[in-house]
């Protein structure tokens, strides 16, 4: 019987080989393998605590109570995952000048963490923290969270975690950057995406829409496949990405 994943992944290794500017674009499938669950779904995170937390009202009206759970989601927790292989796979491609930029919709930092260089975070990042009076950012790591709500070496404002909260609009220089990135690409490369959060979700379809070939890896079809992805590799991310670095590192 012939095995159409195998099949699929080979073609789309050729076509990520030959391409001359390749943009991966990934969701929070990717990093479910590194133990990080999504937002969304029966066990994702909000199905356990209430997503108010991370309203902007309700976050300077609240900022003990939800910084309580702030950390224990974004740092305690997601602080000690790590890149698993589909991060590595896509580092080693820049490495390898087979891609060129990642957009992620993940603020838990683990592209870089594998070694991407080119990454631009579309709902900004948990690895900062900025002071909501002064603006300053501070690296997290060198955040005592010890006394909670953490307060501004600076000028003593209230910090917030440098990641959108409900409320505030996409980063001004991570969505121009990801519209060049769809305007660009010859092949534009879906991770773990489902294409259920605007406006994250319409920049694939821009870059179909400019000519770019769509290779999707998801463990179920989503919207994207049914409208605009080429070849569709369904899996887990890690498993599929390690097969397809195989395939594209096989002379290494």
């Amino acid at each position: 019987m012939l095995d159409i994943l195998k099949v699929n992944t080979k073609k789309a290794a050729q076509i990520l080989k030959q391409s001359k500017h390749t943009t991966a674009f990934t969701g929070a499938g990717i990093s479910v393998e590194s133990g990080i669950p999504p937002f969304r779904g029966k066990t994702g995170l909000w199905s356990k605590y209430d997503p108010k937390i991370l309203e902007l009202n309700y976050f300077h009206q609240h900022p003990e109570d939800s910084w309580e759970i702030i950390k224990e989601i974004f740092y305690d927790f997601f602080g000690k995952a790590q890149p698993n292989k589909a991060h590595k796979v896509l580092a080693k491609m820049e490495k390898y000048n087979l891609l060129q930029a990642v957009i992620t919709q993940n603020i838990d930092n683990l592209h870089q963490a594998a070694g991407s260089k080119t990454v631009y975070e579309f709902h900004g990042t948990s690895a900062k923290m900025v002071c909501t009076n002064c603006k300053r950012k501070f690296d997290s790591k060198k955040v005592n969270l010890e006394n909670i709500p953490p307060k501004c070496i600076a000028c003593g404002g209230l910090l917030k975690p440098d990641f959108i909260f409900l409320g505030e609009g996409i980063p001004v220089e991570a969505y121009q950057k990801s519209l060049e990135e769809a305007e660009n690409a010859e092949v534009f490369f879906l991770i773990g995406t489902t294409g259920l959060v605007e406006p994250a979700a319409s920049i694939p379809y821009k870059a179909k829409y400019n000519g770019a070939v769509i290779i999707e890896i998801n463990p179920e079809r989503t919207v994207f496949t049914e409208k605009i992805t080429d070849i569709f590799l369904q899996g887990k991310a890690g498993e599929v990405m390690k097969q397809l670095g195989e395939y594209i590192f096989e002379e290494d």
